[in-house]
């Protein structure tokens, strides 16, 4: 799976599961946009790509600000001359029991999961439907399919996300265009690694495979879903959780 000459843009991108998607699409060799909130984290692991000898670029992006993400779109498109692939990965938790669960983290949590796979999916789209080609990949949860105490507004945002896919796979199919979406269970990042033992435990016992996933899990998903050898494939949801939903 050879991405040469490919520009994928990649949200989220400066740590944790988006970070290992954007080496892998670079390993693979694209020119890998690195994307963030924090300008001075997205410049930091460029530099590191760049050093491995991997191509990079970055761009500072506030997925939730539609102007935000058009600014960003159009200095790559002006830099680039186009954008192949688009990951829409960015997203945060903001966990707490409904009756708890403040108005604000309801919406900040569906504003950057959902608003910024809205706002991203749309504005690159543009491009795509120019060049007749394209390959949309957003990353859910496997929380947006089984719901989970606490976590009322993360899933709802996750769910969105495979609504929202399938209806702009069946839109744009016709342009040779296609949109996934991975759903990954529970990955080893540094949020995992703050659960204590006891409910460590408890989630393995709900693993079939015992383990918890690897960011690189999630990275090689990706790539196939952006590679030539998925072209005959949209509006799917690839479930990544070590048989958890089984």
């Amino acid at each position: 799976m050879q991405l040469k000459d490919q520009v994928v843009v990649v949200t989220g991108s400066t740590r944790g599961i988006g970070k290992e998607i954007a080496i892998a699409f670079a390993q693979a060799g694209a020119t890998v946009i690195i994307s963030g909130r924090n300008e001075q984290m997205a410049a930091e692991t460029k530099k590191e790509f760049v050093q491995k000898g991997l191509k990079a670029d970055h761009f500072a992006c506030d997925v939730t600000n539609l102007k935000n993400v058009e600014e960003m779109v159009n200095k790559i498109l002006d830099k680039y001359k186009c954008i192949d692939i688009l990951i829409n990965n960015a997203g945060i938790t903001k966990d707490n029991l409904l009756l708890r669960m403040d108005e604000a983290d309801w919406d900040e949590v569906l504003n950057i999961n959902l608003g910024g796979v809205f706002n991203c999916t749309k504005v690159i789209l543009r491009s795509m439907l120019k060049a007749k080609k394209g390959k949309i990949v957003s990353i859910s949860s496997i929380i947006g399919l089984t719901g989970n105490v606490g976590q009322a507004n993360y899933a709802a945002s996750k769910a969105g996300i495979i609504g929202f896919s399938k209806s702009i796979a069946r839109e744009i199919a016709s342009r040779g265009i296609t949109v996934n979406v991975v759903a990954p269970g529970y990955i080893q990042t540094d949020m995992t690694a703050q659960l204590n033992d006891k409910t460590r435990d408890e989630i393995l016992n709900h693993i079939p495979l015992k383990r918890f996933g690897s960011p690189s899990d999630v990275a090689g998903v990706c790539l196939f879903l952006a590679s030539k050898e998925a072209d005959y494939i949209t509006g799917q949801t690839i479930i990544v959780d070590g048989g958890m939903a089984i």
